[in-house]
């Protein structure tokens, strides 16, 4: 025999410690957890290029895209020169001329220069290029590390949240070469 009915503040709490996600009928169907880690990844996507921006900004850089910053850094990662289609690669964009584009920008910021290696263009971080990027690493370790330790998260379980993203990242671009053949 069931139960009492389950008062409405049990309804309430009930509805409210349900998935939190932004398109409710998204979340009707077979895994509602998906919906919820994609309003969380969109959430987290626009709060990190609003961080990137203002580091960049306090490290003495401003007016960079998110493209920009992310670009910059690959560009300055172990200090050897890149070519497009490895930046594109490394950083998952298919549109090469929205990395192009950024390549460009900050060049003419003097944060890169280009050469050559063979016939392919490459691109490599300038002093000035570094500099920013060793002040936006500061201000990162000052502001955001130092934040996140407070949290007391447990680094471990962040990589491991990390290494399910890059996974999950997989499962979303074959789902989107699929859809693209429909």
């Amino acid at each position: 025999m069931p139960g009492p009915d389950p008062s409405p503040d049990a309804k309430l709490t009930e509805t409210l410690l349900g998935p939190i996600v932004s398109s409710g009928h998204l979340a009707s169907g077979a895994m509602p957890a998906l919906s919820e880690f994609e309003f969380a990844l969109t959430m987290n996507v626009h709060a990190f290029h609003r961080w990137m921006l203002r580091c960049m900004a306090a490290a003495g850089v401003p007016d960079l895209t998110p493209m920009d910053v992310l670009v910059l850094h690959n560009v300055n990662h172990r200090g050897k020169a890149k070519r497009l289609a490895d930046i594109c690669l490394v950083l998952n964009i298919e549109d090469t001329h929205i990395v192009n584009y950024s390549l460009k920008k900050l060049e003419r910021l003097k944060l890169i220069k280009s050469g050559r290696k063979g016939k392919e263009k490459t691109v490599a971080v300038t002093q000035g290029g570094e500099d920013a990027c060793r002040r936006y690493a500061q201000v990162r370790e000052q502001l955001l590390v130092k934040s996140v330790l407070a949290t007391s998260i447990d680094p471990q379980r962040l990589s491991e949240i990390a290494a399910a993203i890059r996974s999950l990242s997989g499962q979303y671009d074959q789902a989107a070469r699929a859809a693209a053949s429909l």
